[in-house]
C-alpha cells in the first residue's frame, strides 16, 4: 500500500551549502588520488624514491585517524566550528605541500593534508543530516557518494595533466581557491546553534585509537612486502594492534565522552552495516585496485587510457547511488538495496575470475560498470541506515564510526590482496621463464610496462600470461566476502526512515537558517 508524506522542501539559499558541502567531500577524495600520476615526477625531483609508498599512506593515515574525532567533536562542538577547522588544516596542508623541498616535507604536509580530509569527508555528511529529514536525505546523499567516484576517475586524469603541463606542485595548490570559496560560504551562510553541554575530550582513548591504526597500518603495509609475514617485526606490529586495540575500548569503556561509544555497538543496525562497510571495503578496493595496471600489462594501455577505461565504474555507481536514493526516499525503506548491491558485487568478482588473454577490452569495461552498479547501491544505503538508527545527538559519531571501519577494510583488503598476487607473480615468473633467460631488470618484481614493451615478444607472451594467472584468480578468493556480506545482510534491521525534520541543531533564527551569501 502506498504512502503519502508531508515533503521537505529545501530553505531559500540551500543550494549555497549544499554546494559548498560537495565541494568539500570532492576535496577530501580528490587528494587520495590526484597525485597517483604525479607521484613518480615529484618523488624523483625530491630523491625520495624509497619513500614513494608513505606520500599516500601518510595521507590515508592522517584521514582515517582524523576521521571518528571529528565525529565526535562535531556532535559535542558543532558541526560549523569543526567545518572551518578541517577545511583550514587541509588548506593549510595544500599550500606547504605544493612548497615541499624534500621528501620528508613532502610526507609531513601530506599528513597534515590528510588531518583535515578526513573531517571533510565525514562532516559533510554529518552536516547534511543538520539540514535534511532523513526521509528525504538519501535523495541529498546521493551526489555526495558520487564525489567519491567522479574524484576516482578524474583525480589521476588532473593530476597528470598539471603534471605534463604545469608542475606536480599545483596538484596540491588547485584546492586553493576551491576551498576558500567553501571557506567563505559556510562562514556566511552556515548558521547551526551549538550544542550547550558541557563535555570532556578523550585523551586516553585518543591516544590509544592513534596507536593502534598506525600499527595497523604499519602491520599491513609491510606485511608480506618490507618484511615477510612470519617476520619478528610483523608480529610483534600485530601484538602491538591488539594491545593498543583492547586499551582503547577499555579507555572508551571509562570515557565520559568517548570518542566511539561503547554504546554504538549495542545497535544491531549500527553494527551490521558497520561490517558490512568493512566488507565491501576489503572487497572492493582490493579487486579494482589493480584493474588499470591490469590494463597496462596485460592490453597494453598506457596510464593516462588505463585510467580512462575505469570510467565505467563511475558510470555504475552514479547510476544506482542515484536511483536507489529516489526509491529509499520514496518507500521509505532500504533493506534490500545492499543486498543486491552484495550480489551484483559477488557476481562481479567470479567474472573477473575468468578473465582471459585476449578479450575484448568491452568484456572488462562491462565488468567494472557492473561493480560500479553494485557498490552505488551499498554506501551511502549503508550511511542512511546508521543515521536512522541513532539519536541525533550522536549522527556525527556514528557517521565517522562507520566510515572509520570502511577506511580500515580498505587498507587490509588492498594490503592482503597485493602482498598474495606479488606472491604468485613471482614464483610462477621463476618457474615459467627459462633458467638461462638473462633478463632486462634486477628483479622480477621491477618489471613496469615499458619495460615489459620493449622485450622480445617470446619473454613478452610469457610475462603477460603469468601476469593474468597470477591475478585473476585472486578475484575468486574475494568473492566470500561479499558472499559472506549477502548473508550478513539478511539480519539487518529494516526499520523505516523517519519523516521527521532535523531535531538537535537548528538556526538560532529559524527564519535565517540559511544566508546567500553576497557574490
Amino acid at each position: 500500500m502506498s504512502e503519502t508524506y508531508e515533503k521537505w522542501s529545501p530553505p531559500e539559499g540551500f543550494k549555497w551549502i549544499y554546494g559548498s558541502l560537495l565541494m568539500s567531500m570532492l576535496l577530501g577524495a580528490l587528494d587520495q588520488t590526484i597525485i597517483s600520476t604525479a607521484l613518480p615526477t615529484m618523488v624523483g625531483e625530491l630523491n625520495g624514491v624509497s619513500y614513494m609508498a608513505w606520500v599516500i599512506t601518510s595521507y590515508i593515515l592522517a584521514s582515517t585517524i582524523s576521521m571518528p574525532l571529528y565525529g565526535k567533536l562535531g556532535d559535542l562542538m558543532g558541526r560549523r566550528t569543526m567545518m572551518l577547522s578541517a577545511l583550514s588544516i587541509f588548506l593549510l596542508g595544500s599550500t606547504l605541500g605544493g612548497f615541499s623541498q624534500n621528501i620528508g616535507q613532502l610526507i609531513a604536509f601530506r599528513g597534515l593534508q590528510g588531518l583535515g580530509g578526513g573531517g571533510l569527508m565525514v562532516l559533510t555528511q554529518a552536516t547534511l543530516a543538520d539540514l535534511v529529514p532523513i526521509r528525504e536525505r538519501s535523495k541529498y546523499m546521493a551526489p555526495i557518494g558520487m564525489m567519491f567516484a567522479i574524484a576516482s576517475i578524474t583525480g589521476p586524469l588532473i593530476g597528470g595533466y598539471l603534471t605534463d603541463f604545469v608542475s606536480w606542485r599545483w596538484t596540491f595548490w588547485i584546492n586553493l581557491p576551491i576551498g576558500l570559496t567553501v571557506i567563505t560560504i559556510v562562514w556566511k551562510s552556515l548558521k547551526l546553534s551549538k550544542p550547550d553541554k558541557a563535555f570532556t575530550l578523550d585523551i586516553a582513548g585518543t591516544i590509544s585509537m592513534v596507536l593502534a591504526v598506525c600499527f595497523l597500518t604499519l602491520f599491513f603495509s609491510w606485511g608480506g612486502t618490507t618484511f615477510a609475514w612470519v617476520s619478528p617485526q610483523i608480529f610483534g606490529l600485530g601484538l602491538l594492534t591488539v594491545i593498543s586495540s583492547a586499551l582503547f575500548l577499555y579507555a572508551e569503556s571509562r570515557a565520559k565522552d568517548p570518542i566511539i561509544p561503547i554504546s554504538l555497538f549495542h545497535n544491531s543496525t549500527f553494527n551490521i552495516a558497520t561490517l558490512l562497510g568493512l566488507f565491501v571495503g576489503i572487497g572492493m578496493f582490493a579487486s579494482i585496485a589493480f584493474m588499470p595496471t591490469y590494463f597496462q600489462m596485460v592490453y597494453g594501455y598506457s596510464a593516462i587510457t588505463s585510467g580512462y577505461l575505469m570510467i565505467p565504474m563511475m558510470l555504475g555507481i552514479i547510476f544506482t547511488i542515484n536511483l536507489t536514493g529516489q526509491l529509499a526516499a520514496k518507500s521509505g525503506y532500504y533493506k534490500k538495496y545492499p543486498l543486491i548491491g552484495l550480489t551484483i558485487c559477488a557476481l562481479t568478482l567470479f567474472l573477473f575470475s575468468t578473465l582471459e588473454i585476449g578479450q575484448p577490452v568491452a568484456i572488462v569495461c562491462l565488468y567494472i560498470f557492473m561493480m560500479g552498479t553494485g557498490v552505488g547501491c551499498i554506501f551511502q544505503i549503508l550511511i542512511l541506515a546508521v543515521q536512522n538508527s541513532v539519536p541525533f545527538g550522536e549522527v556525527g559519531t556514528a557517521i565517522s564510526a562507520n566510515a572509520f571501519f570502511r577506511e580500515i577494510g580498505a587498507t587490509m583488503g588492498i594490503a592482503i590482496v597485493g602482498s598474495l598476487f606479488s606472491t604468485r607473480l613471482t614464483s610462477m615468473l621463476t618457474e615459467r621463464l627459462p633458467s638461462d633467460l638473462v633478463l632486462p631488470i634486477d628483479d622480477i618484481e621491477s618489471i613496469t610496462p615499458g619495460i615489459l614493451r620493449a622485450m622480445p615478444e617470446t619473454m613478452q607472451d610469457i610475462f603477460i600470461n603469468t601476469y593474468a594467472d597470477a591475478l585473476t584468480p585472486i578475484f575468486l578468493y574475494i568473492a566470500p566476502v561479499f558472499i559472506a556480506g549477502i548473508i550478513l545482510g539478511t539480519f539487518l534491521p529494516n526499520n523505516k526512515l523517519e519523516q521527521k525534520k532535523p531535531g538537535m541543531m537548528k538556526p538560532q533564527n529559524p527564519e535565517e537558517q540559511i544566508d546567500t551569501p553576497a557574490v
